[in-house]
Order: C-alpha cells, then sequence, then structure tokens
C-alpha cells in the first residue's frame, strides 16, 4: 500500500462496528475494525472501488467521494484534510532537493519585537531556522544559541522531542508532545510526500525511536494551532505554557511558534524569572 492506502486501513482498522452502528451478530473476527465492505457501505461507494483506492490502484477520487468516506471514518477537519492532500495527484512529483528554507528579514524584526515571549521559527520538517533569546532559553538552552544559523549543526524538535533527553525532561507530559510531534509530521508528509529530505528525518526516527516508530504506525493526524503544554525547566521549573503556531496563509514554509503564559499566573512569574536568569 501506498500513504494513502495506509491511511486508509489504519483509520478503518481503529473504528469498532458497534461505534457505527454495524451490526456483527456476535461472529468473532480474525482482526479489529471495520471491514472495507463495511467502510464502503457506509461511505455510500462500491466495495470493489473501496478496495482499489485503499491498495494504491485508484487516483481519481472526487472530492465528495474522499468526503463520504472521511465521514464514514470519522475524521475530524485535520485528518479530512490530510486525507485531501494524499489523494491529490496534483502533490505526486518527481523527488527533488528542495531549495533551502530561509527566515525573512520581516520574520527576524517580529522574533526581536516579541521581547521576553518565547519565540521559534520552523521550517516544515521541524528544523530551527532562528529563535530570540527566550525561545533559545526556553525550549533548547542547553544549545549553543548561534546553532540555528549554520545549516550544518541547526537543530530539528522532531528530533529533540525523541532523542533528546534534555527536550524530553522538559515535557512532564511527553506522550501528549510526541504525539503532537508525529501527528504534524504526518500533515507535512501529506503536503510534501516527495521530500527526501523529510523522508531521511522520519525514517531515521523510525529507527532510532521505538516511540517514534510506534506512534508513526499509528497514521493519527494531528493539527496543533494553539495547545498548552506543561514543562519543567532546569532553571525556573514548572510552567504551563500555551504553545501558538503562525503562519502566512500564502505558504506552507516556515513558520513561528509562540509560547505565551497566563497573566499573574505562577507560570508568567516563572517566565519572568527566566527573562532575568538569562539577560545579558
Amino acid at each position: 500500500m501506498d500513504r494513502l492506502g495506509d491511511f486508509l486501513h489504519a483509520r478503518r482498522a481503529r473504528l469498532r462496528p458497534d461505534e457505527v452502528g454495524v451490526a456483527t451478530y456476535g461472529e468473532r473476527r480474525r482482526v479489529p475494525g471495520l471491514r472495507r465492505e463495511e467502510l464502503a457501505l457506509l461511505a455510500g461507494v462500491s466495495a470493489p472501488y473501496y478496495a482499489r483506492l485503499e491498495q494504491g490502484q485508484s487516483r481519481n477520487a472526487s472530492p465528495e467521494v474522499l468526503d463520504a468516506i472521511a465521514g464514514a471514518l470519522r475524521l475530524d477537519d485535520g485528518e479530512r484534510a490530510h486525507l485531501h492532500a494524499l489523494a491529490n495527484p496534483a502533490h505526486r512529483r518527481g523527488a527533488r532537493r528542495p531549495a533551502p528554507e530561509r527566515v525573512t528579514a520581516a520574520t527576524r524584526e517580529l522574533l526581536a519585537a516579541l521581547g521576553d515571549v518565547p519565540a521559534i521559527v520552523l521550517g516544515r520538517r521541524s528544523d530551527v531556522l532562528a529563535w530570540n533569546r527566550m525561545g533559545h532559553a526556553l525550549f533548547a538552552g542547553h544549545l549553543d544559541p548561534a546553532s540555528p544559523d549554520d545549516v550544518a549543526r541547526r537543530p530539528n524538535m522532531a528530533r529533540l522531542v525523541f532523542r533528546d533527553a534534555h527536550t524530553r525532561e522538559l515535557y512532564p507530559d511527553w506522550a501528549d508532545k510526541a504525539a503532537a510531534v508525529v501527528g504534524n509530521l504526518r500533515v507535512t508528509v501529506g503536503h510534501h510526500p516527495d521530500d527526501p529530505l523529510l523522508s531521511a528525518l522520519v525514517g531515521e526516527l523510525c529507527v532510532h525511536s521505538p516511540e517514534f516508530a510506534g506512534l508513526w504506525a499509528d497514521h493519527r493526524v494531528v493539527v496543533c494551532d494553539a495547545v498548552a503544554y506543561r514543562m519543567h525547566h532546569p532553571l525556573v521549573g514548572a510552567v504551563t505554557v500555551t504553545q501558538q503556531t503562525m503562519s502566512s496563509p500564502r505558504s506552507r514554509g516556515p513558520h513561528v511558534v509562540i509560547a505565551t503564559t497566563e497573566a499573574g499566573s505562577a507560570s508568567h512569574t516563572a517566565m519572568a524569572l527566566l527573562a532575568r536568569a538569562t539577560a545579558g
């Protein structure tokens, strides 16, 4: 199966017949989840057609058919968009090394203007392209602050979450952060299926992190525009931040992740302490 087939199979396997009103009459099933013909019936398409789609033998599904399948699979908006991206043949181009990602002058001005609000700029493969002083202090104070400027040493947030002990210890609820990282990578792969550097990153993490490999095989899709995380920073202790992703509506290029705290909270005080501790 290809990526589309893998995704459909994984989502179908997660649906129990009783969840969607499919009668099983007490029969014993060899595998969990819905059968192909049951999913096809729920979506209102023929079983042979759905089987070809899941087996990667059909690339002409209309948006209406994809929406019907998404409804049968009970996909949320992010998963539905991912399904359309995987099925869209316009994304199937010859593999080539993509152009380097760059940070615009305007984005660097934004990082500077944010002052003591932590912010980092992430490329589509989760490479750290830039950060302000507080972004470095909060997310990767153990790394050289100049490392994003050197392509050979540039940090990668997905790699840090799964392979760096310091970053793992930052998140008491590490499993939630890990799932979000994998889910966002899934979205990116759907939009850039032929990016060799992205494929290499996924392959590396699958080989070196059994936890990543397990999450990747689950085919979950997570779109995290704003999410709260508990963190335990080595300098200031417990802090809860809301990580918000800002991106240009005109492109899927670099995006800015900003970490904020609730005014008047203990986390806000901790962030102010971190700002003072790392100033100068």
